[in-house]
């Protein structure tokens, strides 16, 4: 039985797709099934299959299927262009994959995605970010040496701006847990050692828009960590030695951490630039490599997945479950902070 579409879009649809007899509900469910890992994939095969991947209509589909994804976005600067790019994984097609391929190996590559709207303050000043945290289908933007902070949809890729933090920071931490944001650190000497202990970390609530102060001790205040990351409802703050602190909102209870089990990742460059991010409640370590061959002049990031076990102790243990170089760069390029 032949399907025909019902409406104007349908129509418009039945001109560029492969397939002109799906209807775009049909087009819609067929994709809400499928992993957001192919999205960049689909998206090349014609205009309208790349508008309906990134359609408010298609993850309400989702929602309403059931078939919610954690996703990761990467956002890279490439100087001196003042422009910020994003990527997210995707599948690589089965002609790319090396015929080789090793236990480490993913399967995974990072593409560039576009923004068709820019931020609202791109026109105004060279755009600059500091930090960056998902909630839901929202990226929150921190601005550096700023108290400024905008917020992409994932959904549509349109900005808007939020409420401004309490404190002018640069460099700090930022992690979600139970939906709240908490920022923490990049403070000037003389707000890091006051004695007002409200002021080194503070938490946002989307629900209501405002931000409330969170007490910390002197003595857990890391005013630059190393990296962070929220697992399983605790924040986790580390220097370079791997050793460092935690908070664990719920109970407004600080702690000591040291992070084990990292030995299968290789070994990073001093030079490197490194990110550690939650995903899904694991850990995603990114990072690069250059090659001396090949003089410097360009570099490759990797990316490792990590899962992550607590016995009751201090310490933090890490498994490991692939790691894979997933984009090819240039050397002057740096992670979009």
């Amino acid at each position: 039985m032949r399907i025909s579409p019902t409406s104007a879009t349908n129509k418009q649809i039945k001109s560029s797709a492969p397939n002109p007899s799906l209807p775009n509900d049909l087009l819609l469910t067929c994709f809400a099934r499928v992993s957001r890992l192919y999205y960049p994939t689909l998206s090349l095969v014609s205009k309208s299959f790349q508008t309906l991947v990134v359609s408010p209509e298609l993850y309400k589909t989702r929602s309403f299927l059931n078939r919610k994804e954690n996703c990761l976005y990467v956002c890279l600067k490439f100087p001196p262009d003042p422009n910020r790019y994003w990527f997210t994984p995707c599948r690589k097609p089965n002609q790319t994959l090396a015929k080789k391929k090793t236990t480490n190996s993913s399967g995974y590559a990072l593409v560039r995605f576009q923004i068709h709207h820019p931020p609202p303050w791109n026109q105004e000043r060279e755009v600059k970010y500091n930090s960056l945290v998902a909630v839901g289908s929202d990226i929150y933007i921190f601005h550096a040496s700023s108290s400024s902070v905008s917020i992409l949809d994932c959904r549509s890729h349109m900005w808007r701006e939020a409420p401004c933090m309490r404190m002018k920071r640069n460099y700090p931490t930022v992690n979600v847990v139970d939906g709240k944001i908490y920022v923490a650190g990049g403070l000037e000497m003389k707000d890091f050692y006051s004695s007002d202990s409200s002021s080194w970390m503070e938490v946002f609530d989307p629900n209501t828009q405002s931000w409330e102060p969170v007490w910390c001790p002197l003595s857990k205040r890391i005013n630059l960590p190393y990296r962070s990351a929220a697992i399983e409802g605790e924040i986790y703050m580390v220097k370079p030695n791997a050793i460092g602190v935690s908070y664990k909102p719920k109970e407004d209870k600080w702690g000591d951490i040291n992070l084990k089990g990292l030995e299968e990742l290789p070994k990073f460059a001093i030079s490197s630039y490194i990110k550690l991010v939650n995903y899904g409640g694991k850990m995603v370590v990114l990072w690069d490599k250059c090659k001396p061959c090949n003089e410097y002049k360009n570099a490759s990031i990797w990316c490792a997945v990590i899962s992550i076990e607590r016995h009751n102790t201090p310490e933090i243990w890490g498994k490991v479950e692939w790691f894979d170089a997933v984009l090819a760069v240039p050397f002057s390029y740096g992670f979009g902070e």
